[in-house]
């Protein structure tokens, strides 16, 4: 156990927004929260995933829908606190920890903001070690676990508490809900006890958002390459670099979808790459080779500092380096992949996993 306070939320941010891919809604917002959160009631405690008792109800908050709409209807709080109240009410027992549903800039910060307004710990483990843009792309539902109950609310004060057949109706009924409600909303969602955390839950995010943030924070002050040093951390690999000459990004059906040109720099000289992303990045490929693939993760790091670069930040003009990292072995179960695996998204492409895919680069 430990305690959380202002400098750990500002690298954990850093590294949520790294690890989301692009997706998980922006950093800044979900820092701002979990800040103000810390500056009205103090440092929030941090658990292991040991420390969890077994029989203990732990319930995952979230945002739900378009990173692009959050921009402009920022949330104030009211709403992921009212969607937990809810659904504890409708559980009837007392909630003992909340945690992320995912590794994105909002969604592993919101439970900070939340658990210090509620006096709650926050679970070091969250159901991803990535950003998907849908509700049943997590670790939780490889287990069999159920997302619902689950309410939904949103700034206007209205809420929407599911009871679905499966996560697939979950994540159909609630982006409808999502749409309708403004295109964003807070969710409280996936209940479950200590032990289905303990035996779905990827362990120790938390600690490996707060590395990575630290890591780029302090690259100029010992003057190291921030992400040289964050490729060894996470046993990633440099896929691009370049500058990005044309984005095509939309917001439908709750999701932005779209894609980034970016021209080739440097050792890239005379090359394009192809970032393909719903939220969050999928697809990495150029003219004559794919890079990368969901579920592995693609993210965008500014040159110059290291900085990640989500979606909604993509703009003409940004030089880049474009990075791809191993997914938790989770997701490369027959399961994880059908589930997030290219084919899902529409991808004629069988996965391949990110470091094969380099070794056959340099081939």
């Amino acid at each position: 156990m430990r305690y959380i306070g202002k400098q750990e939320i500002e690298d954990i941010a850093v590294g949520a927004a790294l690890l989301g891919t692009g997706g998980g809604g922006d950093p800044y917002i979900g820092k701002l929260m979990a800040l103000q959160a810390i500056e009205e009631k103090g440092p929030i405690q941090l658990l292991s995933v040991e420390e969890v008792p077994d029989g203990a109800l732990v319930v995952p908050s979230a945002m739900m829908g378009a990173p692009t709409v959050m921009i402009e209807k920022v949330p104030s709080g009211k709403e992921a606190i009212g969607a937990f109240e809810s659904l504890q009410a409708y559980l009837g027992k007392n909630v003992f920890a909340t945690m992320p549903i995912e590794a994105g800039g909002v969604n592993s910060l919101l439970p900070f903001a939340l658990a210090a307004e509620l006096g709650l710990p926050v679970i070091d483990a969250d159901g991803m070690g990535r950003a998907f843009p849908e509700l049943q792309m997590v670790t939780f539902f490889l287990e069999g676990i159920s997302a619902t109950p689950m309410v939904l609310a949103d700034e206007k004060g209205n809420s929407s508490l599911l009871q679905t057949v499966n996560n697939v109706w979950a994540e159909r009924i609630a982006r409808s809900a999502t749409v309708e409600m403004g295109g964003s909303v807070m969710l409280s969602i996936y209940p479950m006890e200590g032990k289905q955390v303990k035996q779905s839950a990827i362990h120790q995010i938390l600690q490996l958002e707060e590395r990575i943030g630290r890591t780029i924070r302090e690259a100029k002050q010992f003057d190291y390459d921030p992400i040289a040093e964050i490729l060894s951390i996470t046993n990633g690999f440099q896929l691009f670099q370049g500058k990005v000459i044309d984005i095509d990004r939309k917001t439908e059906s709750g999701f932005a979808r779209g894609m980034a040109t970016i021209e080739g720099t440097d050792n890239y000289q005379d090359q394009q790459l192809y970032l393909k992303f719903q939220n969050e990045h999928l697809l990495a490929e150029t003219k004559d080779n794919v890079l990368c693939m969901t579920p592995d993760l693609i993210a965008v790091l500014d040159s110059d500092t290291g900085l990640p670069i989500t979606t909604e930040g993509l703009r003409y003009g940004s030089r880049c380096v474009v990075i791809g990292l191993p997914c938790d072995r989770k997701w490369r179960t027959e399961k994880g992949i059908e589930t997030t695996g290219p084919r899902y998204f529409g991808y004629d492409l069988d996965y391949t996993p990110v470091e094969k895919l380099m070794c056959m680069e340099e081939e």
